[in-house]
């Protein structure tokens, strides 16, 4: 009698997911297309930081979402229940869900779910009740703080605002959060767990702990006179990461689901890998073993090979040693294709939005996709010799993307890849 593991099962009666919605909040503007076109023109999104005194601070520019007001999507009451995170999340979901054409009154409420990736939470809220807690005593601090600063706090609003009763987690992964929550909402639909998954990530650590903190560690660029030129992936001059925040939420649905209602589909989500460094809490593994990896798995479980693939969003934060290992990793699993595969890096642009920037980025590898054009890696002026791969720099580049696959790593030597592709 024949048998099959239980991966082999699950594949053999795995359903086809597609993304049918999209919403994104960001140092580059508050929409997608705001934020597509800032990718496309090459701007940058990073400025100095106007969300407190940065006198004391090594760092002095971040990229914000400077016009964010979070009452243009959720009424005034709320947002004060709300830390900022959780407001980008709510925000990125909601236009999401209005891309996507869904009517949520019109389906089993229990269908439906939500999967929300942070590194960090609310740490706004974390800081301003600890303030109060120093100065007014434990009595004045605030009864909404657990509800605020929780990592879950993403997905449980969301699920609560749309009326959403079928899976519903957040994910913790540090700079792996949204692309591991996106795995999660993919297989759960794969498993026939639901039907419609709200996914992506939220974070908003532009904070004075989240900056102070990043500072200590040495991990942030201190180009203070030029800080639009700061993000600077691969490039010989590049003096660590800018520190972002904002949102990226996509609506994962199952295909026939989609096709059923007349649904616009973007792309298809083919495939998801992950795998752990096992090595150091926030050095990534030099040789990009780990990152090899979950690439290869990635590739792997969308059926894909190293020679479909035609363009890799790279998590490329402008770290010395992130930068490299990434390289290294591309070179392992694409070979002697390594150099004729575009690669290029968004936080060039939009700074690195931690748990967030796996949302962001697959929604720009969507649309890289969609508009058959590649977002360049600006600042790239001089490049590591040691980091000798098709960076795109500092152009768009105008390419039929079939395949792409965005790579997130993460402190703690987390590691997730998806790769989307034009539904066939």
């Amino acid at each position: 009698m024949e048998t099959c593991t239980p991966i082999e099962r699950m594949k053999t009666m795995a359903r086809r997911v597609v993304i049918t919605g999209i919403g994104a909040i960001t140092p580059l503007g508050n929409s997608v297309d705001q934020f597509w076109d800032g990718l496309v023109s090459g701007r940058s999104g990073v400025a100095p930081i106007t969300l407190f005194d940065t006198t004391n601070f090594t760092t002095k520019f971040a990229g914000e979402c400077a016009d964010f007001d979070p009452t243009q999507w959720i009424d005034a009451k709320l947002c004060k229940r709300l830390d900022r995170f959780a407001q980008f999340a709510l925000a990125g979901a909601i236009d999401a869900v209005k891309d996507s054409g869904l009517d949520f009154s019109t389906l089993d409420p229990y269908r439906g779910g939500v999967i929300i990736g942070s590194g960090i939470g609310g740490l706004l809220e974390l800081e301003q009740q600890h303030v109060r807690l120093r100065d007014k005593g434990p009595s004045k601090v605030s009864a909404f703080t657990i509800p605020k600063l929780m990592v879950n706090a993403g997905s449980g609003n969301i699920s609560i605002h749309f009326g959403l009763r079928g899976p519903s987690t957040a994910v913790a992964t540090a700079c792996a959060s949204a692309s591991n929550a996106m795995g999660d909402a993919l297989r759960a639909i794969q498993r026939d767990d639901c039907d419609v998954m709200i996914t992506g990530g939220s974070e908003a650590a532009v904070t004075e702990l989240g900056v102070g903190a990043f500072n200590a560690m040495h991990a942030l660029s201190t180009r203070n006179d030029d800080p639009q030129r700061a993000s600077r992936p691969f490039d010989k001059d590049r003096d660590g990461f800018v520190i972002s925040e904002g949102a990226g939420v996509l609506i994962f649905e199952e295909l026939e689901h989609a096709k059923k209602r007349g649904a616009k589909i973007y792309a298809e989500v083919l495939g998801f890998g992950m795998s752990a460094d096992g090595g150091h809490i926030t050095q990534p593994d030099e040789n990009g073993t780990g990152a090899s990896v979950a690439m290869r798995n990635c590739l792997a479980d969308g059926r894909v090979t190293p020679d479909q693939l035609d363009y890799i969003n790279a998590h490329g934060t402008s770290t010395s040693l992130g930068d490299l290992a990434e390289t290294r990793a591309i070179h392992n699993v694409l070979g002697s294709r390594a150099k004729s595969v575009p690669v290029s890096s968004t936080k060039s642009a939009t700074g690195h939005l931690l748990g967030a920037s796996g949302g962001v980025e697959l929604i720009a590898s969507v649309l890289a996709i969609t508009h058959r054009t590649i977002p360049p890696t600006i600042n790239l002026d001089q490049p590591d010799p040691d980091c000798d791969l098709d960076y795109v720099p500092n152009q768009p580049r105008d390419l039929h993307v079939r395949l792409a696959m965005s790579n997130s790593f993460g402190f703690g030597g987390h590691n997730a890849c998806l790769v989307v592709g034009e539904l066939r």
